[in-house]
């Protein structure tokens, strides 16, 4: 293969060099090296502070980096126009602002918005993404409820039924399981598991729950104290050595009896430590 043609393969795709970044000049984490692969669910964890949000958001565009850049297919997404990185990019933050009085096809809708142009009518290709976004994330029966009426699991299918209909090729998210219960979890990681599996979409994530970021994640990127500790690409290498030293915590590894993925169970802490 030629030299030419290696090193343009090699730039494709989400890559983060170099990166330092936080907020108003405080540095929250620095000299990040991180390639995310195409085609698969990376998810971020880490303590409290480690720099999951951080990383995410500057990965994101909603943070500028302080120093180091995140390209896409080769070029700085920081240097390109909003439309177009938000053609190629889609985002679901941890607290989106709901806008009252919206049914869920009309906020499904707004997804649309990176594609539109200056009098351009509603397209037919327009129709079809936000369908298609409403049937992937089983909403359509409920797609002109209004937002306010639905539960917790549903709105959360509403919002990245948005980023589907953005119809971008990669999709990030910060905590999406946040404040749902344990039905709705399991079916929100679902979900993504099988858009990245079966419809080519790319998952970035912050998960605050460990076994669920081991069990569904094709990479695992750990962070403490602003700091990559580790990249991995296969469970098995996720250790109760490596999640001690993350987390400041014992724990013990046992194994998912359907998938044989390890699962982790804390110690309790004794009382005099609290």
């Amino acid at each position: 293969m030629p030299q030419q043609v290696e090193n343009s393969l090699e730039k494709r795709g989400l890559m983060v060099e170099n990166l330092r970044a936080g907020y108003q000049k405080k540095v929250i984490i620095d000299d990040i090296n991180l390639v995310i692969p195409s085609g698969k669910t990376t998810v971020l964890i880490g303590p409290n502070g480690s720099g999951k949000s951080t990383l995410l958001n500057t990965i994101a565009r909603m943070l500028a980096p302080l120093g180091g850049c995140i390209t896409l297919d080769g070029k700085s997404i920081h240097q390109q126009p909003t439309k177009a990185v938000a053609q190629q990019l889609g985002i679901l933050p941890q607290s989106p602002l709901l806008p009252e009085g919206l049914t869920a096809m009309e906020l499904v809708s707004r997804g649309r918005f990176p594609w539109q142009r200056f009098l351009h009518q509603w397209s037919e290709a327009d129709e079809q993404a936000v369908r298609q976004a409403l049937y992937l994330t089983g909403t359509a029966a409920f797609a002109h409820h209004p937002v306010e009426s639905l539960s917790g699991g549903q709105r959360q299918r509403c919002w990245i039924a948005m980023a589907l209909a953005q119809e971008t090729p990669v999709i990030l998210l910060d905590e999406p399981t946040t404040f749902l219960d344990l039905r709705y979890q399991v079916e929100i990681l679902e979900l993504l598991q099988n858009l990245v599996r079966h419809h080519g979409r790319t998952v970035v994530m912050v998960l605050h729950d460990l076994n669920f970021a081991v069990n569904y994640a094709d990479m695992l990127v750990l962070l403490k104290a602003g700091k990559l500790q580790s990249v991995i690409h296969d469970s098995n290498d996720c250790t109760a050595e490596l999640i001690r030293s993350i987390f400041d915590v014992e724990v013990q590894m046992l194994r998912n009896p359907l998938t044989g993925k390890p699962l982790f169970m804390p110690f309790p802490i004794p009382a005099g430590d609290l």
